[in-house]
């Protein structure tokens, strides 16, 4: 058995699909949705969408989203979650938001539709950084199209919503607002072992109740025990690629430099064995990934590997 914490961490798959992701608990989603978007907008309803979504044709890359729901307003919010760094993670993003406004479009003839596009929004939580040009201390970043100039909104159907949980670090008695609350718990819940005071709600009630690993049933603590051996064992799969990248690097680093016959050869040898002993290990590391049964798509979240690379690995 290896649950050791008294709730199961919502920022793992198998917990983030079980909380938000069914229609007995959309009142969980409606109301972290309300929260995030602080007026702006009022969701009263979800439908939960498929979150495969495949192209037209066999040639058309299809996506797969981790929660796709339209709400009462027939707006569309696709919920990520991002554990690791990744390359492209923005791109994806806008691959992702693109495809739903694409298939907007009527099959067929299109003369009578006029370009009425519903609203679309991606909400990701990052547990790291996605962009260097974000605030170092800045954890919610609201992105639309705008004019460069003025800062105006030019277009307000179209909302990117990035929150990188690792810059919240409001303590329990910090905490001011329900959003708060939501990243606070998001971000803590896997570490607790009691519901933190201030909480006594019964949308957050719920939450810890059905995040509570007692309350699960034998095949979803079979299922959580699964998801969670694959976290660590990706963990400790990326955590030995780095250090023996570092002990490499070092190495290599200090030949090259010597060969340089001068202390300026001597540093740039040793960057330069830094990092092609890291991008060494990284390749070991997906060739073991591989081996494990890893997708080639978790392998470049967590490599920053492109898939092609993968492949011929």
């Amino acid at each position: 058995m290896l649950q050791t914490t008294k709730y199961i961490d919502p920022l793992i798959d198998f917990a983030f699909k079980k909380i938000f992701g069914s229609d007995s608990n959309k009142d969980l989603l409606i109301d972290f949705l309300n929260e995030v978007f602080n007026g702006r907008k009022h969701i009263v309803d979800l439908i939960y969408n498929k979150n495969e979504h495949p192209g037209e044709l066999k040639k058309d890359g299809g996506v797969i989203f981790d929660l796709l729901c339209t709400g009462d307003h027939n707006d569309h919010f696709i919920i990520e979650i991002q554990r690791g760094k990744q390359q492209n993670f923005k791109q994806r993003a806008l691959f992702y938001t693109s495809r739903l406004i694409s298939d907007q479009a009527p099959k067929g003839k299109r003369s009578a539709w006029g370009y009425k596009l519903t609203e679309v929004f991606l909400i990701a939580l990052l547990e790291d950084t996605i962009a260097s040009d974000f605030s170092k201390e800045q954890y919610l970043h609201e992105i639309n199209l705008c004019d460069r100039n003025t800062g105006k909104v030019f277009y307000e159907k179209l909302g990117y919503i990035y929150i990188e949980l690792h810059k919240f670090v409001k303590t329990a008695d910090e905490l001011e607002t329900g959003l708060d609350k939501w990243l606070f718990a998001l971000k803590n819940m896997g570490t607790m072992d009691k519901v933190p005071a201030g909480f006594a709600t019964p949308v957050f009630e719920k939450l810890f109740n059905i995040a509570q690993y007692t309350n699960l049933t034998k095949e979803e603590k079979m299922l959580w025990d699964n998801n969670l051996k694959r976290k660590w064992d990706n963990q400790n799969v990326l955590d030995y690629a780095l250090n023996e990248a570092r002990e490499k690097g070092h190495e290599l680093g200090h030949q090259e430099g010597h060969q340089e016959g001068h202390q300026e050869g001597h540093q740039e040898g040793h960057q330069s064995g830094i990092e092609q002993g890291a991008r060494e290990s990284i390749r070991k590391t997906a060739v073991k990934m591989k081996e494990k049964g890893l997708s080639f798509q978790q392998i470049a979240e967590i490599t920053d590997l492109k898939i092609s690379e993968i492949e011929a690995l």
